[in-house]
């Protein structure tokens, strides 16, 4: 229920109530059109809204709502395609204070004209996540999943990671392989619903949000406020979950004790095929307790309305033929705008439940497996994509890793694009600057008088030459080649009524007739520092199957900025009937660099690739751990070390296990080798 003040929750279940609807349209070009209960086609608006269909309960659902309203207004049709609707309802309280309740942003798809109105068919944003999810396969927790969505269909997601990982199932890793039906971000988004024992709304802000089913009423609907009303002689409960597993074609049956109520059958979950049979009984369980809450009978009912009901919201009917003592919850709402309300809530009779549903193997729900590549000759391709954040650093990341397999021994090529913010470390530049200063200085002596000399007797310093029709002296008295000079006094007397020297520092021109003053030209030298983005270097290593590839290392030169790497590796010799791992390997020298979500794309395609990757029966575990120090002399930076788990027999039921690698911590002392557990 949308959070409303106890005032309002009063004025809605008087009598008499004095209310108002008013709304936004926002087109795409950014014009707006305000319109109040006058423009609004008295009974043409309503908003409807779900979360299961008409005859059960459902987990995982991603209903969007519709909005249908008739306007009078000339109002372009043509400019209203994929224009934004923001309505909302007004309530005049007691104390003639006006709360409001918003109602929804949707997002128009059909404008009809008729002769004086204006015909509006809209959906809220639930329908931008149909948009294509290209099959990638992904690891990550549930929010991982719901952040990648959400970026790819520019919607908000109405929780904080906290919220999402405090779920029984929510901070467990999970992964989407390439063989199953996921089309789109929507499918995506319904089996992490599934996972997470709720389903998925827009809320009214316009922002997904989770909701999941409870038993705790929030509101009581008296006989006095119902138009009509209808109610089921049962109650819906579920005692037990149902999981079809892909590979062995078997559904998975888990159950309360006593197990007296219907079972959910969640299908062939993509979320659900991996990982040991122990997790995939928690994963089924959690979802069992969270639907070990429904206890409720259905019903159908015309209101008054309250605007604030949202579905999901548990409610507690009385008076009448209603069962006091039980509970119901809403899975569909209708609001008439200035009408009543109609709500609803479906589910099935426990006691009528064929008993076949609880060992239902789901057959017509099994994905279509690939038909026989090798004969047919189908390109198979297996696709990643990042779910989190990397950061690229100084340590070897591993970014991407992909899992195949083929029928056959033949060869795969591997392609991949990845999109890095790369933050260079500044360089710090020097230099010496070098120029000639002229400095002026004004005339002490008469017309005509000379300057003074700092290394001649009564003379100027000069080179002792004079260029022809200028007058000069030697600083030693010898006088140059000129039409007219002086010497033995210091003053000469030019056509051009100056001194030609060669600037040297110390010297100075006479000043000639007329002149202003003397100039001295000095050479100086200065250092200048400054600082330039640098260029950080990007290293790439390749991995097929635990073995480096050092033949092909790429390396990227990079200044700031947001950069493309793109990576291209033949993959040979493919060992037919084997799961063959490839791992990409990231670090950066001189800077460090960040993939965002969904960032990074890569893929591994050839012929006759397997539907289902055969297991080798080999484990890997990798931990990280941040800087620290040893014995306070040595200073280690953050590293990751990966350790191997083998099994030498991969036929014989009994194995042996040991560790391929054993981490090595060395200082200036012994090395330190640790020991088999």
């Amino acid at each position: 229920m949308y959070p409303v003040s106890d005032g309002f929750l009063r004025a809605v279940k008087s009598n008499t109530r004095k209310y108002y609807w008013s709304g936004t349209i926002v087109t795409k070009a950014g014009v707006s059109y305000e319109f109040g209960a006058k423009e609004i086609v008295k009974g043409s608006g309503y908003i409807s809204r779900q979360c299961c269909r008409s005859t059960e309960i459902e987990l995982g659902t991603v209903y969007a709502a519709e909005l249908g309203i008739t306007l009078l207004s000339d109002i372009d049709r043509y400019t209203l395609e994929d224009a934004q609707v923001t309505l909302a309802f007004h309530l005049v309280l007691a104390d003639g204070s006006v709360e409001d309740v918003p109602m929804g942003v949707f997002e128009v798809s059909e404008a009809n004209r008729l002769a004086k109105c204006l015909e509006l068919k809209a959906y809220d944003f639930m329908l931008r996540f149909d948009k294509s999810f290209n099959g990638f396969e992904t690891v990550g927790t549930a929010y991982d999943f719901i952040a990648l969505c959400c970026k790819m269909c520019r919607v908000e997601f109405a929780h904080k990671r906290a919220e999402i990982d405090a779920m029984p199932n929510g901070g467990v890793t999970l992964s989407v392989y390439t063989e199953n039906d996921i089309e789109t971000c929507r499918d995506v988004l319904f089996y992490v619903a599934q996972v997470l024992g709720g389903f998925f709304i827009i809320n009214r802000e316009g922002k997904l949000e989770l909701k999941k089913y409870g038993k705790d009423p929030v509101m009581k609907v008296e006989q006095r406020h119902r138009f009509s009303s209808s109610f089921s002689d049962f109650i819906t409960k579920y005692t037990a979950v149902s999981s079809t597993n892909k590979q062995t074609q078997i559904a998975e049956y888990y159950a309360l004790d006593p197990d007296n109520g219907l079972t959910m059958n969640l299908g062939v979950n993509p979320l659900l095929q991996f990982g040991l049979a122990e997790t995939r009984e928690m994963l089924c369980r959690n979802i069992l307790t969270d639907l070990s809450v429904i206890n409720y009978v259905p019903f159908d009912s015309d209101i008054i309305g309250n605007p604030a009901l949202d579905v999901g919201d548990v409610l507690r009917f009385v008076g009448g033929q209603a069962d006091e003592g039980q509970i119901t919850c809403i899975t569909s709402i209708r609001q008439k705008i200035g009408g009543k309300q109609r709500l609803k809530c479906v589910g099935k009779n426990p006691r009528l439940a064929q008993a076949k549903s609880r060992n239902d193997k789901n057959i017509s729900g099994l994905l279509n497996q690939i038909q026989d590549n090798e004969k047919t000759g189908k390109i198979g391709i297996h696709t990643f994509t990042n779910a989190s954040v990397y950061e690229i650093g100084q340590t070897r990341m591993k970014l991407i890793s992909i899992q195949f397999a083929s029928f056959e021994e033949n060869h795969m090529q591997f392609f991949a694009q990845v999109v890095v913010d790369v933050a260079a470390n500044p360089i710090e530049r020097s230099a010496e600057a070098s120029g000639t200063v002229v400095i002026p200085f004004p005339n002490g002596g008469g017309n005509g008088e000379s300057g003074s000399s700092t290394d001649g007797s009564g003379g100027v310093a000069g080179s002792g030459e004079s260029e022809n029709g200028s007058g000069g002296t030697a600083g030693d008295g010898e006088v140059g080649n000129a039409d007219e000079e002086a010497a033995g006094n210091g003053e000469t007397m030019g056509t051009d009524g100056g001194i030609s020297g060669n600037d040297e520092p110390g010297s100075a021109g006479a000043e000639g007739i007329g002149g202003s003053g003397t100039e001295v030209s000095v050479d100086v030298r200065l250092p200048v520092k400054w600082q330039e983005d640098g260029m950080a270097v990007c290293h790439v290593v390749f991995e097929f199957n635990d073995e480096e590839i050092v033949e092909h290392c790429p390396v990227e030169t990079w200044h700031s900025g947001e950069h493309i790497l793109s990576l291209y590796y033949p993959i040979e010799k493919i060992v037919a009937n084997y799961t063959n791992t490839f791992n990409v390997y990231l670090w950066m020298e001189n800077g460090k660099g960040t993939v965002e979500i969904g960032s990074c794309i890569a893929s591994v395609s050839g012929q006759a690739m397997a539907a289902e990757d055969a297991w080798d029966g080999k484990l890997e575990v990798e931990d990280y751990t941040v800087r620290f120090g040893i014995g306070g002399g040595l200073n280690v930076k953050s590293f990751g070390e990966e350790m191997v788990l083998q099994m030498k027999e991969t036929v014989n039921r009994s194995f042996d296990a040991y560790f391929a690698e054993k981490p090595v911590i060395g200082g200036f002392c012994r090395p330190v080798e640790m020991e088999d557990v």
